[in-house]
């Protein structure tokens, strides 16, 4: 019990862990009270349990909003350190990983004018923002797929020469938890995708059609994952 404590206060001592604690708190009290919201007792305390967490956890993305009022400086950063990836050995994982790049930056700036407009710090109208960050996350995180895809393509094709001898069997354990990570950040993308185009303009594939709940589960599932990932990444470190 105590070790665990002490993880869960170093992850929230950084902000990467922090922010991912929050993250999975939000969408987790969202799944949580999407399915009290549903309930049909005479007595109703369940809705109004169900719509307390809802608007708790509505509280913490506003929360995350504002904290990522910051990040632009980080991005950039990673952005010019992994330049045109030319570290790649491919040139389809270098060129998706440039393109989701392009789009996390362009991200931010989209986002904070649309949280600026809706808080009347700027005067403009804040949907048109907010659907152009939403598509521009979708849009990185289906690169950010294409991209996993394309790595678990080339990871196959080593673990197999691997195992005919033709390269260092040595190789195997750790290309062999390259395939679990990436299949992991598969998953997790393809989760947060699915609420992306929920949140996207109604007649748009299945958009407006997610209930609390399902909302909710998408984004506890990627959130878990993320946290799974952290700190396996930093287990091994």
């Amino acid at each position: 019990m105590q070790r665990a404590v002490e993880e869960l206060v170093r992850v929230l001592e950084t902000y990467r862990g922090r922010d991912k604690v929050i993250r999975t708190a939000c969408y987790g009290a969202q799944l949580v009270g999407g399915v009290l919201c549903r309930d049909s007792s005479p007595d109703g305390s369940s809705r109004r349990l169900g719509r307390s967490l809802l608007l708790f956890s509505t509280q913490l993305s506003h929360c995350r909003t504002v904290l990522r009022l910051f990040d632009d400086l980080s991005m950039l950063a990673y952005s010019q350190s992994y330049g045109l990836g030319a570290t790649e050995e491919d040139l389809c994982v270098r060129g998706l990983s440039v393109l989701t790049n392009v789009a996390d930056q362009l991200y931010y700036p989209c986002e904070h004018v649309a949280w600026a407009a809706d808080a009347r710090l700027v005067p403009v109208r804040s949907e048109r923002w907010w659907l152009l960050s939403t598509v521009l996350w979708g849009s990185s995180l289906l690169l950010g797929i294409l991209r996993s895809v394309r790595v678990l393509v080339l990871l196959k094709r080593k673990l197999q020469r691997c195992e005919r001898g033709e390269e260092d069997r040595s190789r195997v354990p750790g290309l062999r938890r390259q395939v679990q990570a990436e299949l992991l950040s598969v998953v997790s993308s393809a989760a947060d995708l699915c609420n992306a185009v929920h949140w996207m303009p109604p007649g748009f594939l299945w958009a407006g059609r997610f209930p609390d709940w399902t909302v909710g589960l998408m984004g506890t599932i990627s959130s878990v994952i993320d946290l799974i990932k952290m700190s396996s990444s930093q287990s091994e470190s």
